[in-house]
């Protein structure tokens, strides 16, 4: 069976041995644990082609063919063909396919549960996706042991990359003109946000260097996002140099480490590749690439598209890094646009997060109304002493009608279960980790790094009202051995509301009834459930004994729905799976 199916299949035999129920539909979980790692990095074999390169002529690879995505025709696809397609097509809302049955998504090669499942140190946290080799040390290196070996090839922000002695490739970036730090700062802090969420991100530091510490290899060229390459050579180099930022003789640059593998290009946010064997599921009906809308709208990366994502093969075995058998990562890059990245021209910066750049919808409703209504983009101000961040405030925030540069498929089919599990996730980051993450944008004026840790906060209690005013934010469920079914409330964790709104009901629902139960709220959140024993019948031993748990917290729309099974007194409860209908 594949993973695809065992996702969808709800095991229909478990509903026979469940038959004490009044309805069977409500057995819905098999006897067996849920499941929390996916099998996609299990390696798998592709087949060999001839790939030659300019160093190696009769290259052989045995990983996935290159996927090129030009950013014009991503666009086209994304803003004009797929929209008329979808005109014509019958089309139905559903759910993700990747969750399990405790409603979180496995680990996988998209994704590792992180903050959601155990909360990392402050050390960990800012650590991010870095590692001591993936470390740039520019108060260690010497005269010329950082070689220029290559030009920025695409995206708008000048750069180069540099090799250094133990092997490290490092691509340096500057910050964008009119904006001076703040996409270093959005590349360092949006990462180390996304990693500890759980995507895979590569590693991203600002660095202060010396020029000294530079080497450029003759021969080289860039090509830039019109297409055009030009030599990078020493004149070229002065003119990045130019536009960097400066802290006396240092020069401050975003510095990305090159990602590990064979790589590959980017992923789509629909379909699979066809040349993985390990990518079942359709990548639009994954949660976490369809949740992942709700933390780019939380730091306005509105540029998440195709093109910033990577995909790599790591090969099983030590040796060539395009060898067979082997598994694709998928990853997540570029942050830099995040925290009120602007354009040349007024009139889009204003829209950004608020409407595509083309926006059949927008437009549609402008003819209509001939443009009269106000509308959040009319009233974005930059605020002063503050312009660095552009037209990012929490003003006017709305997670539900926030939307990314264009349009992608998951972004397009989250449905509230999948922004609602992100909002879980989200909820995690306490306030004081969001002023250490600010810090990792090394900030001249403290009051930039203070205002920024004020907007992503305000933005993200607007996602938190939002998404757990309807499905249960309940989570982190577990059965203690005095048969107690403990968790978090994860909106009182955070008052999201006052206290006083929180009031707490529970229903046991068995074979023989339904019956209210005492539940005991805590501190932080915490809150436990005292389930009472299945009653013991000799005429009832052998019989399925199934247990259903309806909790409400009096705050959301809709309770949380728990299923457990007795095992017997010394065995006790078993957590089967869980549920956040969307239905009184």
């Amino acid at each position: 069976m594949s993973r695809r199916s065992f996702y969808r299949v709800r095991f229909a035999s478990f509903c026979l041995a469940a038959a004490q129920l009044s309805a069977c539909g409500d057995a819905r979980f098999p006897l067996r644990d849920p499941l929390m790692v996916d099998t996609d990095m299990r390696p798998v074999s592709v087949d060999c082609e001839k790939r030659p390169s300019k160093e190696e002529p009769e290259h052989i690879s045995c990983a996935p063919e290159p996927y090129v995505s030009p950013l014009a025709w991503d666009g086209a696809d994304n803003m004009v063909f797929r929209p008329f397609a979808n005109v014509f097509a019958v089309q139905k809302e559903h759910e993700a396919v990747n969750v399990n049955a405790l409603d979180e998504v496995p680990d996988s090669a998209w994704f590792t549960n992180r903050i959601g499942r155990s909360h990392p140190s402050r050390e960990e946290l800012l650590r991010g996706a870095c590692t001591t080799d993936e470390m740039l040390k520019p108060e260690q290196a010497v005269a010329g042991s950082w070689v220029i070996d290559k030009g920025k090839t695409d995206g708008a922000s000048l750069g180069f990359r540099v090799r250094t002695p133990n092997g490290g490739k490092f691509m340096l970036k500057n910050d964008a003109p009119g904006q001076p730090e703040r996409a270093s700062a959005a590349s360092a802090i949006g990462a180390a946000i996304y990693h500890a969420v759980g995507f895979n991100t590569s590693c991203e530091q600002i660095v202060y260097f010396d020029r000294k510490l530079l080497k450029l290899n003759p021969g080289l060229h860039s090509t830039d996002n019109s297409g055009r390459t030009r030599p990078f050579d020493q004149k070229r180099l002065d003119h990045v140099l130019s536009e960097a930022n400066r802290s006396g003789d240092l020069y401050r640059m975003q510095d990305s480490a090159w990602l590990p593998g064979d790589l590959l290009g980017p992923f789509r946010y629909e379909g699979t590749r066809c040349d993985d064997p390990n990518d079942t599921i359709a990548h639009d009906e994954r949660r976490d690439l369809r949740g992942g809308r709700v933390l780019a709208a939380w730091l306005n990366h509105f540029d998440a598209r195709e093109q910033n994502s990577m995909d790599s093969w790591f090969a099983a075995r030590p040796g060539p890094p395009d060898a067979s058998p082997g598994y694709v990562r998928h990853y997540y890059i570029d942050t830099s646009d995040c925290f009120g990245s602007e354009w040349a021209w007024d009139s889009v910066s204003r829209r950004l997060g608020g409407s595509y750049i083309l926006d059949w919808g927008d437009l549609a409703f402008d003819f209509v109304t001939l443009g009269i209504p106000s509308r959040p983009w009319d009233r974005a101000r930059r605020r002063p002493g503050f312009e660095l961040f552009g037209y990012f405030t929490a003003e006017d925030f709305d997670p539900d009608a926030w939307k990314n540069e264009y349009p992608n498929a998951a972004f397009s089919n989250a449905t509230e279960r999948d922004n609602a599990w992100m909002a879980r996730i989200l909820s995690r980051f306490e306030r004081a980790e969001l002023r250490d993450l600010v810090e990792l944008g090394r900030f001249t004026k403290p009051e930039h790094a203070a205002y920024l840790a004020d907007v992503l906060e305000g933005r993200l209690q607007r996602i938190l009202e939002r998404y757990f005013a309807r499905l249960s934010p309940i989570s982190d469920l577990r059965v203690t051995e005095a048969d107690q079914l403990c968790g978090i409330d994860l909106a009182r964790r955070r008052n999201v509301w006052p206290r006083e709104r929180f009031r707490y009901s529970a229903v046991e629902q068995t074979s023989e009834g339904a019956v209210a139960v005492p539940i005991l709220p805590g501190a932080d959140g915490a809150l436990c459930v005292n389930v009472t024993r299945w009653r013991r019948d000799p005429a009832r031993a052998g019989q399925p004994r199934y247990v259903i748990l309806t909790i409400r917290n009096g705050v959301s729309e809709y309770a949380l729905r728990v299923h457990l099974f007795d095992r017997g007194a010394a065995r006790g409860y078993r957590l089967l799976g869980l549920e956040r209908p969307e239905e009184p």
